[in-house]
């Protein structure tokens, strides 16, 4: 099979499948006896990505495998084909998802801790719905609340391949400005939003900040995915 033909089908395969594909899913859509070696499928991917220079898609590897998806600069068209608009992401949650890919594992107390106020339970649950967190051990302390991290699900929704494709910190500065730049790597289609889930966020948190925060960790400890 020639790298043509091979091309062919990978774009086939990524388009149809709607997520990403890692090489193993890919080698394994061949019957045995006609699979490519793995390096064959990678030089096709990279001859693929590049027939994408110049088109409104493009190759992305991201932690799960590799998708093809818009090009981030043509969100503001494909949006419009879209009926219903993407929640909008509050300065809150965007901290605590910061502090969470950051510091992990980290507890919900430290959070608080770092922020300076108590987390609502809507923020950790609208974290954990989305799969962009888990509880991933307990802390060794009185109470053995949660540790949190993030998931390959967090990695693969913000283009990712891994934690070291997170921007940088070159320096300690404000939880604001962190969040900043972190909101800055959101889908564009995302980041495009009415306010509504905000509004329920917020409210969520002002809340919270009557119940203890043992006590909301201690409901948070027996969460696990």
């Amino acid at each position: 099979m020639n790298i043509a033909q091979l091309k062919n089908i990978l774009e086939a395969a990524l388009l149809a499948a709607g997520e990403p594909l890692s090489l193993d899913r890919l080698v394994g859509l061949f019957p045995e006896g006609e699979r490519p070696e793995k390096e064959a499928v990678r030089e096709a991917l990279q001859a693929l990505g590049e027939d994408c220079a110049t088109r409104g898609i493009e190759l992305k590897e991201v932690a799960s495998g590799f998708r093809l998806q818009v090009k981030q600069e043509l969100a503001p068209w494909v949006s419009r084909l879209y009926e219903e608009r993407a929640p909008r992401y509050s300065r809150a949650l965007l901290e605590t998802l910061v502090l969470i890919a950051y510091r992990q594992p980290i507890t919900r107390g430290e959070i608080e801790d770092i922020r300076g106020v108590t987390v609502s339970t809507n923020i950790i649950k609208t974290l954990q719905d989305r799969e962009w967190i888990r509880v991933v051990g307990h802390r060794e302390v009185p109470g053995k609340p949660a540790l949190y991290g993030t998931t390959r699900e967090f990695l693969d929704y913000f283009n990712l391949k891994s934690l070291g494709d997170l921007p940088s910190l070159a320096e300690i500065r404000s939880l604001d400005m962190i969040a900043d730049d972190f909101a800055d790597i959101l889908p564009p289609l995302t980041r495009q939003a009415s306010t509504e889930e905000e509004g329920e966020e917020q409210e969520g948190e002002a809340a919270a900040e009557n119940i203890p925060a043992e006590q909301e960790e201690a409901g948070a400890a027996h969460t696990v995915h």
